[in-house]
């Protein structure tokens, strides 16, 4: 998809904070450090419209992306850093949960994994809370440039195994370097959306 007008729309902690209008939602969650700034910005086709933070746990809010007036991309922070106290780990997971949950113009959860990886404990845990929601799940294996073209359908295969995913589920390779993946993401989105 080529999006004209992607920006920065408001960053949001607590339900009120949230954006008024009815627009569809795309959510982006994974472990810190695992790409969602980077997937946004390859999919918007953007180098800064989302923060890349350096150290894991940059994201601490809820960050809302508005994409051509038509949906909203939102950056959740990741799960999993260990930097952080426990009371501010707790809070995370209380503002991801109830945005998660009560959050009607959710359409679209992407689960991001790094591909040179086998899903964490909490990957797990977190995809199989994911698919008991009534939302549309996607999971996209980010820096695919890292790892050799002839590893990646093994790579993919054993993501795939890890989380328990369908037979007919397979996760999309996505490369910020070579936007691999961009349009069969975008493709998945907008069947979504329709």
């Amino acid at each position: 998809m080529d999006t004209k007008n992607a920006e920065y729309e408001r960053t949001a902690v607590r339900p009120d904070q949230y954006p008024a209008n009815k627009l569809p939602e795309i959510a982006f969650v994974g472990r810190s450090n695992v790409g969602k700034s980077t997937l946004i910005n390859g999919l918007v086709n953007r180098k800064n419209l989302a923060r890349v933070g350096a150290t894991p746990g940059k994201t601490r809010q809820i960050n809302f992306y508005n994409i051509d007036n038509s949906c909203y991309f939102v950056d959740l922070p990741g799960y999993g850093y260990a930097k952080v106290s426990k009371t501010e780990k707790e809070s995370w997971s209380r503002m991801i949960e109830t945005y998660l949950y009560d959050r009607s113009q959710l359409k679209w959860i992407i689960m991001l994994v790094d591909i040179r990886h086998e899903p964490s404990e909490l990957d797990r845990q977190m995809y199989e809370w994911l698919k008991s929601r009534p939302i549309s799940l996607m999971v996209v294996a980010t820096k695919a440039d890292k790892v050799p073209r002839s590893q990646l359908k093994n790579k993919l295969l054993t993501i795939q195994a890890s989380l328990d995913m369908s037979p007919t589920m397979l996760p999309l390779a996505f490369s910020s370097m070579t936007h691999q993946g961009c349009a069969e993401i975008w493709s998945q989105i907008s069947q979504g959306l329709k």
